[in-house]
């Protein structure tokens, strides 16, 4: 199976294709791929612990997909708790899964 990269920038309060990106993450999961979802600018809002969106974010984490978010845009936002699931990382980790052979990156 395939590798993807999904890259999250917007904000799911203020753009409503958010969630359909999210249901696209599950699928791609769902049929057996290797899916990490990485949440960077205002993408990581619903990583905050507690907010709106938190759920669906560790419902994804909870399945197979796994999640990360861009710690400078955590720490530009002020978000110091993240919701379960998700694990603050630097950019150049994100970096390194773009280049690994056979991974596909989607950014929304």
């Amino acid at each position: 199976m395939a590798k993807y990269l999904m890259i999250e920038s917007r904000d799911p309060f203020d753009s409503q294709d958010s969630e359909y990106f999210s249901e696209l993450v599950q699928g791609i999961s769902n049929n057996g791929h290797e899916t990490v979802l990485f949440l960077v600018q205002n993408g990581v809002l619903p990583a905050r612990k507690g907010s709106k969106y938190s759920e669906l974010i560790t419902r994804l984490a909870n399945g197979k997909v796994k999640v990360m978010a861009d710690r400078f845009s955590l720490k530009e936002r002020a978000i110091s708790n993240v919701a379960d699931g998700v694990e603050p990382v630097d950019m150049d980790r994100v970096v390194d899964l773009m280049v690994a052979p056979g991974t596909k990156t989607i950014w929304h």
